[in-house]
């Protein structure tokens, strides 16, 4: 209830902060990361009883957990943290993005508020006041620290893995989706360019390049400019946003990531209405749009011959993150065969990239996805240990 009582002012106050994304999506996303996280009820203990008595098999806490995150998923992140690790038993020390210090101490007070109001203890959760690469390394070296959580990049994920402690990493990804000749081909459209424009494309499960079987790329791109998108045609222009969006060719420029189409084009000098939500382009799968995920509603178009090589350059260009992919087709036997082969934590099935944790799809939600160390969706039970307890030849009626 606190968040949703205070989603517009923390979404516009994000905004504001991290000049990336759209207040509006944010608003969902808060929404959706306080109404669909699960809580204690994701917590169910075990009993086995026999001629040898009772064992019982309980979650208990971990004790104090540090959690880094990120700028792009500021709030979203601290809501689902706090709920799963706080119905686990557990405190939290958050060490927010620099870039996002200010929203997230304040949805950290919010909160903190909201659990008084309740009966609860003061400062359950807290934060570093000057979040710095020292504060955050004092964080895990800490000895009353007992779980350490990273969602972000690979350095920090790497930073926590390192730790000798208890770590759950959420890192990067580059969502791929494929789309073959027995789609519904205006629907993939629609989803493709829904997904890749949420939120100005910041969440990491979102479409960051689309495979195109070469039997339906044509009307594909019809349909995806029908739904937003413009499509760079220009070798020029294409040369030019590569300059814009990347430093040396080869390193995204931060100070686009979140950036809105309309952002993007106006300067590059190109006129646009407001209502594009998308740029899209053809290329290979070489091409560093491709390769690297920006971040950026920015959605190349890689033709395929066939859905083999389709699945071929996807699981390529994934980078065995093993994050998040989608794939559009009617043929359920296609859609297994991806599903199998690329391995990723989500896997969507004819749908926008969102619907994988709950916006649109059932399931709950998390902003936490731990790829990297295999927890994949977060919750609950995620930040709990399991404890076992004995009874022996007692308690067993047989």
């Amino acid at each position: 209830k606190a968040v949703l009582d205070n989603a517009e002012e923390l979404s516009k106050m994000a905004v504001s902060e991290t000049k990336m994304g759209n207040w509006e999506h944010k608003v969902l996303k808060n929404r959706l990361a306080a109404a669909r996280t699960p809580g204690v009820e994701d917590l169910n203990s075990e009993a086995m009883s026999g001629d040898n008595g009772l064992t019982l098999v309980e979650f208990s806490p971990f004790g104090v957990i540090g959690a880094i995150t990120p700028t792009t998923n500021p709030t979203e992140t601290i809501i689902c943290n706090t709920i799963g690790m706080i119905a686990a038993g557990n405190g939290v020390v958050f060490s927010p993005h620099p870039m996002a210090k200010a929203v997230s101490i304040r949805m950290i007070e919010i909160i903190n508020e909201a659990v008084i109001q309740a009966g609860g203890p003061q400062n359950i959760i807290t934060s570093i006041l000057e979040p710095t690469i020292e504060q955050a390394n004092n964080l895990m070296k800490h000895p009353k620290v007992k779980m350490l959580v990273a969602t972000g990049g690979p350095a920090v994920v790497k930073a926590v893995l390192s730790s000798g402690k208890k770590a759950i990493g959420a890192g990067a990804g580059n969502p791929p989706a494929l789309i073959d000749e027995t789609a519904d081909i205006e629907q993939a459209a629609r989803d493709v360019i829904l997904g890749c424009s949420f939120d100005n494309n910041l969440p990491c499960i979102a479409e960051k390049e689309v495979i195109a079987v070469e039997q339906i790329a044509d009307r594909l791109i019809g349909c995806m400019k029908e739904s937003g998108a413009y499509f760079v045609a220009s070798g020029e222009v294409l040369a030019r946003m590569e300059n814009l969006l990347l430093v040396g060719g080869k390193t995204v420029n931060k100070e686009y990531v979140g950036k809105s189409a309309f952002k993007i084009m106006s300067d590059l000098g190109i006129p646009c209405g407001e209502d594009v939500k998308v740029i899209s382009m053809v290329t290979d799968c070489g091409h560093p749009f491709v390769q690297h995920e920006l971040m950026m509603p920015v959605l190349p178009v890689v033709r395929v011959r066939n859905v083999e090589e389709g699945i071929k350059t996807a699981i390529e260009v994934e980078h065995g993150f093993r994050h998040t992919a989608m794939m559009h087709s009617m043929d359920v036997g296609r859609l297994s065969k991806f599903a199998k082969a690329i391995q990723t934590t989500i896997f969507v099935k004819n749908g926008p990239s969102y619907a994988g944790i709950g916006f649109g799809g059932e399931g709950f939600t998390t902003f936490t996805i731990a790829g990297p160390t295999g927890e994949g969706l977060t919750s609950a039970k995620t930040f709990a240990r399991k404890r076992r307890c004995v009874l022996t030849n007692a308690f067993n009626i047989k």
